[in-house]
């Protein structure tokens, strides 16, 4: 039997899910044998991995009006091109200042993945999350929100953020062989994602059809994943942990209050739903 753990992006908004596994290590429950996360989801998971409970909230709550971690400024700087302080968030924090513990990383006997979107492409590809990479490119790549940072090269390839092609991973989970999967959604259960015309991104991105035509039918694509997976919640095949309100949150948020906040909910989420998430990866396949 084999257990897996997904975990939805959505930047900032994501400290809900930190909140949910700070309480899953607080309550001794075995990390799964596969994670895989989009964007934020696996760059936070990564924490969680690492077994470093409150890590993420210790970083946002630091570093989120520090301007070197996000804001305009980083944007419009030619060296970065990015909303996110590439070189801050994603080397000094983890190497100096917050430090990541890639041995307990390291150690962690199960699989973890991150979802990138080729830019040539449009697809979704799942690339494994190295145990030492003091850079952590492939997380920059997962996190690439277009228009928000740069496309992100990975051995020679462009990418984007994993949740323009696939914003919340489970089937990649079932293909991999989970028998037993557990889902942290950042949205509310009935959140239902509206349609963007996508004008902008057909401009900046014309010299790649592929990934225009991804982009414009994420919202569909958003909208039936999220469909399916409550179908297989009903069926009793995977277990959701969604937020109740997500407060406003931003994927830029910067209200500590808010944050905070998200984390808690998420907290008492996950140590609500503790003893039902080890039931339900015990059970036999």
């Amino acid at each position: 039997m084999k257990t897996g753990l997904v975990l939805e992006g959505g930047a900032l908004r994501t400290i809900f899910s930190t909140g949910v596994c700070d309480a899953l290590l607080d309550a001794d429950i075995p990390l799964p044998d596969y994670t895989v996360g989009v964007s934020a989801g696996i760059a936070y998971g990564a924490s969680y991995l690492s077994r470093q409970s409150r890590r993420n909230l210790k970083l946002v709550s630091t570093y989120v009006r520090d301007r070197r971690y996000m804001g305009m400024r980083n944007l419009i700087n030619p060296h970065n091109r990015a909303y996110f302080g590439l070189k801050f968030v994603y080397e000094t924090i983890p190497n100096e200042l917050i430090p990541y513990d890639y041995d307990a990383f390291e150690a962690y006997p199960g699989e973890a993945e991150a979802v990138l979107t080729n830019l040539e492409t449009g697809q979704a590809e799942y690339w494994p999350v190295p145990r030492r990479d003091p850079s952590n490119t492939i997380l920059q790549a997962t996190c690439a929100i277009p228009l928000m940072f740069p496309p992100i090269d990975v051995e020679g390839h462009l990418y984007f953020d994993g949740g323009c092609s696939d914003p919340i991973p489970w089937r990649r989970a079932l293909d991999v062989g989970c028998d037993r999967v557990v889902v942290i959604l950042t949205r509310e259960r009935d959140y239902h994602k509206r349609f963007d015309s996508g004008k902008s991104m057909e401009l900046a991105f014309r010299k790649y059809p592929a990934f225009v035509e991804t982009m414009r039918h994420r919202t569909d694509h958003y909208n039936d994943t999220r469909a399916a997976l409550f179908a297989l919640e009903r069926e009793g095949k995977i277990m959701v942990i969604a937020p109740d309100d997500t407060l406003g949150c931003s994927r830029t948020e910067r209200d500590l209050s808010v944050i905070r906040a998200l984390w808690q909910q998420g907290y008492f989420m996950g140590r609500k739903a503790a003893g039902n998430i080890r039931r339900f990866w015990d059970a036999p396949a």
